[in-house]
């Protein structure tokens, strides 16, 4: 038989060996390739990219090389060769995300934040198919939210913040079931969110904050659902009721943030069960689609509640909370006294109480056992003395115990507390001497000490950062140190109503930064310093009530841009140096000296009427200010010459007198000579009947330029208002112009909200204006009357004043002036808007009245220039008092104030510290105190808060410093009418119909709207 054939020994082995070893190594290259493709691919779309973005500066970097690839750009991530980041945040982009990103198959994350891309939400992204990070926060991204985005089904993080959406929030959000991540935050939502949102059962963040345009709702009671949220974020969305006890079933919650929502009731005991509570808070720093590096730190606890009206005590499981490191409560109703466990926590470094009504003592072991940082508990009923040991952990920068009832000398701990930058003890009732070092601890920046009993002498030196010391209301004794000149960084001091005494130092006045100096009623004396033209900042000067004698400083008249000089009620004398006349002060107070001489021509009218009061030496062209009448230069005879002279002239004046009123008499039953008529209202032989009616009980109103008489027309039976210019021998130059202005005007202004010129007389020295009888009388009137029973005999009496009326009256007044600016051929300037203009008829519409000092413009947007300051002070926009030009913005100011008046009651002059409406209420925003604070008690009726917080910011915006920032007066009429609307008044009552953005830096801002790319906080200096 023939042998069986078989394979050598190691054939059937090595035979298969020899034969892969080509094919992995084909394999490698051909995977070499296709990873070299792919590459070449990707680059390919970031040159496109950077290409259709028109190569912003930014990306100048993405140039291909052959060193490196375009994997080592910082803004692109290649873990295994192929891209699966892209971070293009803060890159300029101004243009749309083009459809082929998508072809970079491997993306995952897409961060496109904080740039100025356009358009609606980028559809185009659906075809990225592993995308599952997408960041658009912080761009100008408009329309809805699509309601097919769930096609996005590995999204995982989806950060909108700080857009422009708008409309509701889709419920299709909620299919997109692997969501980790979801922030909303701040954008332009005028509609609701879903509630299925709480049954993401995979969320770990879910932030829906600063969207005060949702609809009012209660907080969803299944968002306790959500097992597995570390950080909740609802603050400013219109959330009402109680905080829901379930909170405490969020197990592993660490950030819960309800803040500025109109919440009630009690702090929920319950909050303290969480197990995991890191941090819980209302006000969250970091909007821009980032997580704050504080809530990642599981060490690090935060609770903060602040700006609801939530009641009861503060709990003492406060003091329980080991981690906690910030307290804020600020901005509610809470009261009772500070838990005194809180002020043994270890890591507290942040506590926030202002504005409640807690009382009892400080707990005295504040900063002995922690490092704080910040310590505020201002607007209290606190008493007591403030803890020795605040600064104990060397760490202290923030210091407000303000506006309470604590005593006792100031630590002297705080002397040696070198990082404090703001310390604010006033209105308190501390006594003794500041400590020593407290003057120069070389941090601080602002030092509030008014309005308690401390004594001691002002230092000899400061620290160089100092530049605002508030200390009035005290018992600071002693002089002003002549170092004072090396306080060179300071830019207000107030030691008013203290007991400094000696002179006012030349080195006072080598101050370069100094804009605010208030040294009124002290015990000074001796003579001003002749050489202060240093003060070049300065805009306020008071010295009032002081003892102060010689002469006025000429060289007060080159501080170009003071615009509040008060010198009153001390012992000066000599002449009104006339350069002060050319200052375009918008307050002057001279009164109470010794000042003699002609006041200069400049401050001869109705702003100053007031100024000169009590110098029995000073004079004026006209009486109407309170001053004697000058005499003629030219009389410098002997006495018993200039006596003969004085008798025969009196003599003279009598005849003549007695002359004139004989021809008036005759002429007016002649009808020879006649007198200038208006148009048809007003018959020859009613004339006489209207001079007859000029007497006291008549009077309905008085004005610089004349009294305003109540008269009726025996001819028609009509009653009508008649303002008597002057019946004086020489009528007053101005006076003369005024009443050709308001003529001349009046013929030419035709509308519902102007009152009507029925007639005018003009003969010789005779100049009345005959208009239409308003039953109501002024504005004015309304607001600022004590007794309401006293008012107009048309009304009806104990009228209040409600807001609906006082939103008419500023639509109607708003209307006219609005006329007036843009529908007159040629705009008119009324240059006198007060409240005491605004007239009123029987239904209280209103009336712009007095044009005495209207100017027309040469055409729309074009300045004119005035030769003088005139206006009411309270009412004078500031360019006005510093310039000769005036446009329809200076009107605009002025109806700022009516509007301010309208809305909290006071006077245009009511501020305080020597401000006047304008710049208290600005003063009041940027303190950050709420608007219902200031809000009339007369009109606070829920129903229309929102209304009236409007109405007082649009005020706000009238009364800009700079011009270009007010609105025009058309815009003001929208928002107006926007308020007025009962359709409106359903829909929130025009809760946010303005958008109104204050130039405030880092200012606390409370109950204003924000833009879509800012937010404006509460709780930050």
């Amino acid at each position: 038989m023939p042998r069986p054939t078989s394979s050598p020994p190691h054939v059937h082995f090595f035979f298969p060996f020899f034969f892969y070893i080509p094919c992995i190594v084909f394999l490698c290259s051909l995977s070499q390739v296709a990873e070299s493709q792919i590459q070449d691919q990707e680059l390919q779309v970031l040159l496109q990219l950077r290409q259709s973005w028109h190569g912003p500066s930014s990306l100048d970097h993405w140039v291909p090389s052959n060193s490196s690839s375009h994997c080592t750009w910082p803004e692109v991530t290649c873990p295994d060769g192929s891209i699966t980041e892209l971070n293009l945040g803060n890159l300029n982009i101004n243009y749309s995300i083009p459809p082929f990103i998508c072809d970079l198959k491997n993306l995952t994350k897409l961060d496109v934040s904080n740039n100025n891309i356009p358009g609606e939400f980028p559809t185009v992204l659906y075809d990225c198919s592993k995308l599952a990070y997408l960041d658009l926060s912080q761009n100008y991204f408009q329309g809805p939210i699509p309601s097919d985005i769930d096609r996005m089904a590995d999204l995982q993080v989806l950060i909108l913040s700080a857009t422009s959406f708008s409309f509701d929030i889709p419920a299709s959000i909620a299919r997109l079931q692997r969501l980790r991540i979801l922030h909303l935050n701040q954008s332009a939502y005028n509609g609701t969110y879903p509630e299925e949102i709480f049954g993401l059962s995979n969320l770990e963040e879910l932030s829906l904050a600063y969207n005060d345009k949702f609809t009012a709702t209660q907080l969803p009671q299944n968002f306790t659902a959500l097992k597995k949220l570390r950080f909740f974020s609802m603050p400013r969305t219109n959330l009402f009721g109680r905080i829901p006890e379930t909170v405490s079933d969020m197990e592993v919650l660490e950030y819960l943030n309800l803040g500025a929502n109109p919440l009630t009731g009690k702090i929920p005991g319950s909050i303290f069960a969480l197990r995991n509570l890191n941090q819980l808070s209302v006000y969250e720093t970091n909007v821009s689609g980032s997580i704050p590096q504080a809530v990642t730190a599981t060490k690090l606890s935060v609770i903060d509640l602040s700006c609801n009206n939530l009641t009861g005590n503060i709990p003492e499981d406060f003091g329980k909370l080991e981690n906690l490191s910030c307290l804020t409560l600020q901005y509610n109703q809470l009261s009772g006294g500070i838990p005194v466990g809180i002020g043994h926590l270890p890591a507290l470094f942040d506590v926030r109480l202002s504005k409640n009504n807690l009382s009892g003592t400080i707990p005295p072991d504040f900063g002995k056992f922690s490092p704080l940082r910040r310590f505020e508990v201002a607007f209290n009923n606190l008493t007591g003395a403030l803890p020795e040991q605040l600064c104990h952990g060397g760490t202290l920068f923030g210091l407000d115990v303000s506006y309470n009832s604590l005593s006792g000398e100031l630590p002297e701990s705080l002397g040696n507390c070198s990082t404090l930058s703001v310390a604010m003890l006033n209105n308190n009732g501390f006594t003794g001497n500041v400590p020593g070092g407290f003057w120069m601890l070389r941090n601080l920046k602002a030092l509030y000490l008014s309005v308690n009993g401390l004594c001691g002498q002002l230092p000899e030196e400061l620290s160089p950062n100092l530049t605002r010391i508030e200390m009035r209301n005290n018992k600071f004794s002693g002089k002003i140190p002549t170092t004072v000149s090396s306080w060179r960084n300071l830019v207000v001091f107030d030691a008013s109503t203290n007991l400094l005494s000696g002179m006012v130092p030349t080195e006072l006045t080598e101050l370069p930064s100094l804009t605010t100096l208030l040294l009124s009623q002290n015990e000074l004396s001796g003579i001003l310093p002749t050489d202060i033209v240093s003060w070049k900042s300065l805009t306020t000067l008071n010295l009032s009530h002081n003892k102060i004698s010689g002469p006025i400083p000429s060289k007060i008249g080159l501080l170009h841009v003071l615009t509040q000089l008060d010198l009153s009620d001390n012992q000066l004398s000599g002449s009104i140096p006339p350069e002060i006349g050319l200052q375009k002060l918008n307050l002057l107070n001279l009164s109470s000296n010794r000042l003699s001489g002609r006041i200069p021509d400049e401050l001869e009218n109705a702003t100053y009427d007031a100024s000169f009061l009590n110098n029995p030496s000073l004079c004026a062209s006209n009486s109407f200010m309170g001053l004697n009448v000058c005499k003629s230069q030219s009389s410098r005879l002997s006495e018993t010459i200039l006596a003969l002279i004085m008798i025969l002239a009196v003599a003279g004046a009598i005849l003549v007198l007695l002359v004139v009123l004989i021809t008036i008499r005759v002429s007016i039953k002649k009808g020879n000579p006649k007198p200038m008529l208006a148009p048809l209202k007003i018959v020859k032989s009613e004339i006489s009947d209207i001079l007859s009616q000029f007497v006291e009980e008549n009077v309905i109103g008085k004005g610089g330029s004349g009294d305003v008489y109540r008269v009726k027309l025996s001819h028609s039976g009509l009653t009508v208002a008649v303002k008597r210019i002057s019946d004086h021998h020489n009528l007053n130059r101005n006076l003369e112009k005024q009443f050709l202005a308001e003529v001349e005007a009046l013929r030419n202004l035709s509308h519902e909200n102007i009152i009507k010129l029925l007639g005018y007389i003009s003969w010789e020295n005779l100049k009345l204006l005959v208009y239409e009888y308003m039953e109501n009388h002024s504005l004015d009137h309304w607001l600022h009357k004590t007794k309401r029973s006293s008012q107009a005999s048309g009304g009806a009496n104990n009228i209040i004043l409600d807001w609906r009326k006082r939103l008419q009256i500023a639509l109607g007044a708003a209307k006219g002036l609005c006329y007036m600016h843009n529908d007159c051929s040629r705009p008119i300037i009324h240059r006198d808007v007060k409240s005491a203009n605004i007239l009123l008829d029987s239904e209280f519409n209103a009336k712009i009245a007095d044009f005495g000092l209207a100017r027309m413009l040469a055409k729309h947007g074009e300045a004119a220039t005035v030769s003088a300051l005139v206006g009411s002070f309270g009412y004078i926009a500031p360019e006005y008092a510093h310039t000769t030009r005036i446009d329809e913005r200076s009107d605009i100011y002025s109806f700022g104030v009516v509007l301010l008046e309208l809305t909290t009651g006071r006077r245009a002059t009511d501020g305080d510290e020597g401000t006047n409406l304008a710049c208290w209420a600005w003063r009041h925003i940027q303190d950050g105190k709420r608007i219902s604070d200031v809000i009339d008690e007369e009109i606070k009726d829920n129903s229309y808060l929102n209304e009236i917080r409007n109405v007082f910011k649009l005020g706000i915006s009238c009364t800009a410093t700079l011009p270009t920032e007010r609105p025009t007066m058309k815009e003001v009429v929208q928002v107006l009418l926007k308020c007025s609307d009962p359709l409106y008044e359903v829909k929130k009552k025009c809760r946010h119909m303005f958008d109104l953005t204050l130039p405030l830096g880092n200012s606390k801002i409370e109950e204003m709207p924000q833009s879509n790319n800012r937010v404006l906080s509460c709780n930050t200096y």
